[in-house]
């Protein structure tokens, strides 16, 4: 499968600028692709009674996304696609535009490996978890790329098995938007070029570590808030990722 959504900066930015006045939308898997648009939001919480996704009154086979399709575990909406991507099977290039939700200024990004054609679940991490710290809370065009994710620790592949890479990125409160591609693992030299165009790092993106501490004397930085005073783990400011 030729990934659906590579494409350079200012198409990025032409995308964005149609898109952001209706979609309630979150991330795109530029490199290696993703299972497909699911950037939807459709109905409203009274049509399906608060929950994330319902079928529609007049229409038993349209589904309702009032919160946007992206909300839901383990891929957004979307089911297993039967058109794969191939992906190094030593492991490869990933690369997503972030910034398509109002409020993710900052977000924490997962990126996980599911086994298998379709996955029962999506639990073997392949990286640890960073931080995103984006130009503002409102949408914003970029892409964020990380040039080489490995197979998470233990997993032994070959070419020709299928398995899914899902991206995970949690919002200031806590709730999570799901997006995912289909692979199949394949010989690096069979799988599409990783380019400048389709994997690089936009300047108004930049990235931290994230680590924590015991919340006890040792800690120095803390908030009150309503009336309880509460130690917060801190961010290392650092960048991740350097530009390609």
């Amino acid at each position: 499968m030729q990934p659906q959504s590579i494409r350079p900066w200012w198409t990025t930015a032409i995308l964005f600028s149609l898109f952001a006045s209706w979609v309630s939308a979150h991330t795109v898997i530029v490199y290696p692709g993703w299972r497909g648009n699911n950037l939807h939001t459709t109905g409203t919480v009274f049509d399906t009674d608060g929950l994330g996704t319902a079928p529609a009154s007049s229409d038993n086979d349209t589904l309702l996304y009032p919160y946007g399709q992206q909300w839901l575990y383990p891929c957004g909406g979307m089911p297993t696609s039967t058109n794969r991507t191939k992906w190094p099977v030593t492991g490869g290039a990933v690369s997503f535009q972030p910034g398509w939700f109002t409020g993710h200024e900052t977000a924490f990004i997962y990126i996980n490996l599911g086994l298998g054609t379709v996955p029962e679940n999506m639990s073997l991490p392949m990286i640890s978890s960073f931080q995103l710290v984006g130009p503002s809370k409102d949408p914003y065009p970029g892409t964020f790329c990380l040039p080489q994710v490995p197979l998470p620790g233990g997993i032994e592949v070959k070419v020709g098995d299928n398995a899914t890479i899902q991206i995970v990125e949690t919002a200031v409160h806590g709730a999570a938007l799901y997006n995912c591609v289909d692979i199949t693992f394949a010989e690096p030299e069979d799988v599409e070029e990783v380019t400048r165009t389709n994997c690089f790092n936009s300047s108004e993106i930049t990235s931290r570590f994230v680590y924590s501490m015991n919340l006890d004397s040792s800690a120095t930085t803390t908030l009150t808030t309503m009336g309880t005073t509460i130690l917060l783990v801190p961010l290392l400011a650092a960048g991740y990722f350097g530009l390609l």
